[in-house]
């Protein structure tokens, strides 16, 4: 029996024509890599490729790597099976990864999100025979605000926290989010402050992107600098030392998760933004659409419920598990926190 172009195994998704991984979880000889969040990129490969924008963020996270970049729709061969980087949309540097051997055409997409918010380059529609795809926010009930409409009430809730004195927390994991929100924010309200988490990955991506004039928080920042002014803090920093000495402030959190009731109370969290880096229900339902695919393999979200309702529309979906976490994964842990302080 033919073996499937690719399999997945308990390291990792595999193309056993190539030998080589996408995403591995494990280490291995050979991956390549989607883009940068930590669930994705693992230090221990001993070679990675992936898209030469990601090549700095990925070196950034994980140190002295074997890494090679590739340009996006550039082919390359590996043992005679034919790879491709495509956009994802999802973040900066993220890929899709197009594999094709015998007339056969995979398409692996990482994570992905069809919104343009102005920073990653535009997901891109690409035809395969099987499509791979998350469905981190697989459920009808997720439905995303435009970005532009999200980032004004972001604004206007900093203006109104100003003008009653008080500091506005706003809480984004440092890759991708973080600078989605910082693109966005208005400098004229205020000035901007970074937790140095933030700031360190904000620096590796400055030089490709036109961002605002960010200040980082050191132990020499007193609270009275802060007053009405801003401060990106990943979500690990909520309930730190680092922001108990922040008060009077109020904090807000951005993420697909605020648009369930109750997740912000959870969270302790005191104002709650809708605006996630993932395709919502009807985005992950025309991204499908467009690939032409006739089998679709969910990895990782409410991957049951969406591909049991893929099959009900007529595709072949199956779901495979994975340790990808999709937004969960967005959260640095308490050590990376107090380490970039």
């Amino acid at each position: 029996m033919k073996k499937p172009l690719l399999q997945f195994t308990e390291k990792g998704i595999y193309c056993d024509a190539a030998k080589v991984y996408l995403d591995p979880w494990k280490p291995v000889d050979h991956a390549i890599i989607s883009h940068g969040h930590a669930d994705h990129s693992r230090w221990g490969h001993k070679k990675y490729i992936t898209h030469h924008t990601n090549v700095p963020i990925i070196k950034h996270r994980l140190g002295d790597i074997n890494v090679s970049g590739r340009a996006f729709n550039e082919p390359f061969m590996i043992n005679n099976v034919k790879f491709s980087l495509h956009p994802a949309g999802h973040i900066i540097g993220s890929s899709q990864i197009r594999v094709e051997h015998q007339g056969e055409v995979w398409v692996f997409t990482g994570d992905y999100k069809t919104e343009d918010d102005g920073i990653a380059v535009p997901f891109e529609p690409i035809r395969c025979h099987t499509f791979i795809t998350e469905c981190t926010f697989g459920l009808p009930a997720f439905k995303w605000t435009p970005q532009d409409e999200v980032m004004h009430n972001i604004n206007t809730w900093w203006l109104q926290n100003q003008a009653e004195g008080k500091t506005s927390i706003l809480f984004g994991y440092s890759l991708g989010k973080a600078q989605r929100l910082l693109k966005y924010l208005d400098p004229s309200i205020g000035k901007i402050y970074t937790h140095g988490a933030i700031e360190n990955m904000t620096e590796v991506i400055r030089p490709m992107i036109d961002f605002p004039v960010t200040t980082r928080i050191t132990r020499e920042t007193k609270k009275e600098e802060l007053l009405g002014n801003i401060v990106l803090a990943p979500p690990s920093a909520h309930g730190s030392t680092w922001i108990r000495k922040m008060v009077p402030y109020v904090t807000a959190s951005a993420s697909g998760w605020m648009a369930f009731r109750g997740a912000r109370r959870r969270r302790a969290i005191d104002k709650g933004f809708v605006l996630s880096d993932h395709c919502d229900w009807h985005s992950l339902l025309t991204a499908i659409e467009a690939t032409g695919a006739t089998k679709v393999i969910t990895t990782h979200g409410y991957t049951d419920i969406f591909s049991r309702y893929l099959r009900t529309i007529g595709y072949d979906a199956r779901t495979e598990k994975t340790q990808y976490e999709g937004e969960l994964a967005e959260m640095e842990s308490k050590s990376e926190t107090e380490a970039a302080v």
